[in-house]
């Protein structure tokens, strides 16, 4: 949000994930079907959790359009564990989710998940003793791990480097001064558990968990999903798929921020302004996802990378092209439509319209 919002009850401080510091906001949720197609959005105020938005879009969707069957995908701080309860205790409401890394390590105390069952090409699925009902399926992403592990491999280089300038800092600071220093730097690199540290007469010592250290670099790219939907209707491959189509949804999100529509910043100043402004931009969405499945024989044929030609943002360019005119032929007008090129009458062909 820009600005002040004296007449609002929607914009407030929150956790901005995208490190925009300074600002008011708000938080948008955005329900898709499962082609990635939009289908709703409501606005929540800026410091809203995810996981307080899921449950009141499942009881919409089944008491105000009578939807009785229903698979609900959504990430690890949508669906928590109990907001899968929650939607599981109603008979044909089922959920698909990942397990947080805390959950990933319960599970590996109980021996219910051990590293080497993560495959980079195969899905493997594991029952808890406890609840074989609920299948688990591990996955390894080699793209991820190879990114994680370079991260997990520089964040105690970091770390090592700021609480070793900590303890050859000239300066004498009292012990909570320095705790302090040394709380801050674990929690920005999110590695307290990895290391042991004290300070005594204003001096501090530190160590690392090398072998818990390197036990957390198996896990990389390793995720597991979690789901109650029964086995009958769905295989464990086809859990996996669905929930990687929330990168669909993602891919929404994006759009709507930054890369066609700019939903932010928002300068209107009222709460009906802030929402009008949001449901056009996902009305917006909704008509360019229309036409991105329109087109995709276009995009499918086209080059990669530098080689790529089209966009749906190069496609309406194009289309642009195509407009009216006034000519004056021997003192006499006329209005006339400029004739579409074959790139346009190809795109208007797949879009099944004229100009």
């Amino acid at each position: 949000m820009k600005g002040e919002y004296a007449d609002s009850d929607l914009d407030t401080f929150g956790s901005n994930r995208d490190g925009k510091k300074g600002h008011e906001q708000v938080v948008i949720g955005l329900l898709c079907n499962a082609e990635g197609c939009p289908i709703g959005t409501e606005v929540f105020r800026g410091n809203t959790k995810d996981s307080t938005t899921a449950l009141a879009q499942v009881r919409k969707l089944r008491d105000d359009y009578g939807l009785d069957q229903m698979i609900w995908v959504g990430d690890r701080g949508t669906i928590t564990q109990a907001n899968a309860a929650l939607i599981n205790s109603t008979e044909d409401l089922h959920s698909i989710s990942a397990l947080t890394h805390s959950e990933i390590v319960k599970l590996l105390d109980r021996k219910v998940l051990q590293a080497e069952l993560f495959d980079d090409k195969n899905i493997v699925e594991v029952l808890d003793s406890e609840d074989p009902t609920k299948p688990y399926c591990l996955c390894r992403n080699p793209v991820t791990t190879q990114r994680e592990c370079k991260t997990r491999r520089r964040r105690p280089d970091c770390i090592r480097v700021g609480l070793e300038k900590m303890a050859q800092s000239p300066r004498r600071e009292k012990n909570e001064v320095i705790g302090a220093r040394v709380g801050k730097l674990l929690a920005r690199y999110k590695m307290g558990e990895f290391v042991t540290w004290s300070v005594t007469e204003k001096k501090l010592q530190w160590s690392f968990d090398e072998a818990a250290t390197a036990a957390e670099q198996v896990f990389a790219g390793c995720y597991v999903i979690r789901a109650d939907v029964p086995r009958e209707l769905m295989a464990a491959t086809e859990l996996v798929l669905i929930y990687k189509s929330l990168s669909l949804v993602e891919q929404g999100f994006r759009d709507l921020k930054t890369v066609s529509f700019e939903t932010r910043l928002i300068y209107q100043k009222t709460d009906d302004r802030i929402r009008s402004h949001i449901f056009i931009c996902v009305m917006a969405y909704t008509l360019q996802w229309h036409l991105t499945q329109r087109l995709k024989p276009l995009f499918e044929s086209d080059g990669q990378a530098k080689n790529r030609q089209w966009t749906i943002q190069n496609v309406l360019e194009t289309l642009k092209g195509i407009r009216p005119e006034r000519v004056k032929i021997n003192n006499v007008e006329i209005e006339t439509t400029t004739q579409p090129d074959w790139d346009q009458q190809h795109s208007l062909g797949l879009l099944k319209t004229t100009p």
